[in-house]
């Protein structure tokens, strides 16, 4: 392997927080080495535009503490047209870029891996507060996106026990269960429902009244915006398609459709509230800083040892690295014997 001079780095997809402790983490790690940085801006977007700036212990050192990505970010996909991914290749060469580390989920990964088979040099990192993807048990950013969630609930609780009636909490989290299932969990909710699990509405129902009969008369209930239902806008439907295919889940109105089914089946007052974008905002929690930091630091020594098309990843305490093709195309979903051991709680 030729001699690494300049690593770039980007972050692809929805912002979340621990981004920022990460391509700190890479920085430190690369000025450690005697490496260049640069800062890939908006993503993909930027290696197409080959729009950058120089990254250096003074611009980072201070950020680790602040939400979102000091480099923007898209969702843009360099493999929709040719001419883009051309655009890509020659990046690479003209900005001297040795290697490139991606930060992001499936679809941010999945290029990355694409371009590895071709023989670009790239490593990669896991982000998504979803927590969805594959061979890792963390990705960045969903330890603070569901303890905002969680507080969210609590608020949502006091304002049910005021008032005597049923609160729904709508969060994010695409095609798996994770955020809302760990937001349930933590935050005490009555019922959750997940995509993984067909949403049994009638025994959700008979669970809140039963509740009610028994005198407590107040509840919360927490939803995935992916879940199945009646009534409910497919993903195709909503208006909004990003250039990997996705749709806007969160137009969908599940949240609204099961606070109007609990009313409808119990006679229960309930409201809805959606969490939306404010989950992916904020000061990055402990576990946000502390992770993002060993990934970065552990993506620079792949690119140090010449191995990409690579991913770093979390199992238990310790990084592990996996191959990027066991990665892309692939969701990681909750077991369902995980939401069984959570109905539990719904007691």
């Amino acid at each position: 392997m030729a001699r690494v001079k300049r690593i770039g780095v980007l972050t692809g997809g929805g912002d979340c927080p621990g981004l920022n402790p990460a391509i700190r983490a890479v920085v430190m790690r690369s000025v450690a080495y005697g490496y260049e940085v640069l800062g890939i801006h908006d993503g993909w977007a930027g290696m197409i535009r080959g729009d950058t700036e120089p990254l250096n212990l003074e611009n980072v050192r201070e950020i680790i503490s602040q939400g979102g990505t000091v480099l923007g970010t898209s969702r843009t996909n360099p493999l929709k047209s040719e001419e883009d991914k051309k655009k890509v290749i020659e990046n690479f060469s003209r900005l001297g870029v040795d290697a490139l580390i991606a930060i992001g989920g499936d679809d941010t990964l999945g290029v990355a891996g694409k371009l590895a088979r071709e023989g670009l040099p790239t490593v990669g990192i896991p982000k998504t507060m979803d927590n969805d993807v594959p061979e890792t048990d963390y990705c960045i950013g969903f330890d603070t996106a569901v303890s905002v969630a969680v507080d969210a609930l609590e608020r949502l609780k006091d304002t049910a026990r005021s008032h005597h009636r049923i609160m729904v909490l709508e969060v994010m989290g695409r095609e798996a269960g994770w955020v809302a299932l760990y937001t349930g969990i933590a935050g005490g909710a009555d019922w959750t429902l997940i995509p993984e699990v067909p949403a049994d509405l009638e025994e959700m129902a008979q669970n809140l009244l039963s509740k009610r009969q028994k005198g407590r008369l107040f509840g919360t209930v927490v939803v995935s915006e992916a879940v199945h239902l009646e009534g409910a806008l497919k993903e195709e439907e909503t208006g909004e398609i990003d250039e990997f295919g996705h749709g806007r889940l969160g137009a969908r109105g599940v949240g609204q459709l099961v606070a109007q089914e609990i009313e409808k089946r119990t006679g229960i007052p309930a409201k809805h509230a959606v969490i939306g974008h404010i989950q992916r905002g904020g000061s990055p929690v402990l576990r946000d800083r502390y992770y993002p930091t060993r990934f970065g630091i552990s993506a620079v020594d792949l690119v140090h040892s010449g191995e990409f098309g690579k991913m770093v990843a979390l199992k238990g305490e310790e990084i592990e690295i996996v191959e990027m093709e066991k990665v892309v195309g692939r969701v990681k979903t909750v077991p369902p014997e995980l939401y069984q051991l959570a109905k539990l709680l719904f007691q």
